[in-house]
């Protein structure tokens, strides 16, 4: 087990921990700074960029990119009708809304998702999946659980609920403490 924050500043890192390797080398040049916390954030976002790109692999066996997974996974999960009104799918898939429409528009090229007016409402429209649109997402997303499953099973069942209940945690602090409201759509500490 590796114990990063407690290693010796001359200490060799593990072979191939990239991320003891940055910590060795500030420690080496700035001594004077504490930078255990890259232990911690310098994994987190080496594991999200594995764990995208491994769940991006399953998209592209469907012929889809994460955008247009998450907005047909958002219409599934609606229920039947499988319809949300387009600033719906927005804030369910946290885009802009001009993100959104470049997504919709490639859905419905694709003949996944259908846009029509709101009933009831003349000037609202709806986004709905089409037949092959729902039978595309349910056969992705049972790959898409297949593919999580065999991801999350390199750790032990009560460490995977400890890390659940840790980054649980940690999202519920920041969030409350309204943390990161200054960075931009896609600005990410990383260990440099």
């Amino acid at each position: 087990m590796e114990h990063t924050e407690h290693a010796r500043p001359g200490a060799h890192p593990a072979p191939g921990d990239r991320v003891e390797a940055i910590q060795a080398e500030w420690r080496r040049e700035r001594p004077d700074l504490d930078v255990s916390p890259q232990a911690v954030i310098g994994r987190l976002h080496r594991l999200a960029d594995r764990l995208s790109a491994e769940l991006a692999a399953v998209y592209r066996h469907y012929g889809l990119g994460e955008g247009e997974f998450d907005v047909l996974a958002a219409l599934r999960r609606a229920g039947a009708p499988y319809e949300r009104a387009p600033g719906e799918l927005a804030a369910h898939t946290m885009v802009t809304t001009g993100a959104m429409t470049k997504r919709i528009d490639r859905l419905e090229r694709a003949g996944l998702a259908t846009r029509r007016t709101a009933e009831g409402d003349r000037r609202a429209r709806v986004v709905a999946l089409t037949g092959a649109g729902l039978r595309l997402i349910d056969e992705a997303f049972t790959a898409h659980m297949r593919n999580e499953h065999r991801l999350l099973a390199h750790l032990e069942p009560a460490e995977a609920a400890a890390l659940q209940s840790l980054l649980t945690t940690w999202q519920h602090r920041l969030d409350g403490a309204g943390a990161g409201d200054d960075a931009g759509e896609g600005d990410r500490p990383l260990p440099r």
